[in-house]
């Protein structure tokens, strides 16, 4: 499928959009990692149909699309992040494995896109600016509460030495 066949149903007028795949554990062939199709995005939306339950892209064109364009199979490690373009064909094998593949999908869309039509997905939001006392503020209040410890990143990132001084 292409993820901008589902956002069209939404209401939004443009592809304008991109996703990103976070995984959170191994995503590998034997867990059915995702598979895109290198170059689809250049196909435009293509119709998604409704088959049973299941909406999907059109299956005659997916599979012309297969004899002409490359799978690129997404092997991924925890944390690796894999942007792609709303029109891009995607999907995932069954994970037949006895490994978990979770992963976090998230889609961000222009702000000029909105959807012209009500659906359960939220419109644009402003996102307001916090001063970064407030963000430190927070993560003290929330690390009391919780009893939990941070590293001490002086210590351990040449980095961070420029944080000497701030408390947190």
């Amino acid at each position: 499928h292409q993820d901008y066949g589902y956002w069209y149903q939404n209401g939004l007028l443009f592809p304008d959009l991109v996703s990103v795949m976070i995984a959170v554990d191994p995503a590998t062939r034997e867990n059915g990692c995702l598979q895109v199709l290198r170059g689809s995005h250049k196909m435009g939306r293509v119709n998604h149909i409704l088959t049973g339950e299941q909406a999907g892209a059109d299956m005659e064109q997916v599979d012309e699309a297969c004899k002409r364009l490359e799978t690129v199979h997404c092997e991924m490690t925890p944390g690796d992040a894999l942007y792609f373009h709303s029109n891009t064909l995607h999907c995932s094998a069954a994970n037949n494995s006895d490994h978990a593949r979770w992963a976090l999908i998230c889609c961000y869309n222009t702000r000029s896109n909105d959807p012209y039509r009500e659906s359960h997905h939220p419109g644009y939001t402003p996102l307001k600016k916090v001063e970064d006392e407030m963000v430190l503020k927070v993560g003290r209040d929330d690390a009391q509460r919780s009893s939990v410890e941070f590293a001490n990143l002086t210590d351990e990132d040449e980095s961070a030495k420029s944080l000497s001084g701030t408390e947190v």
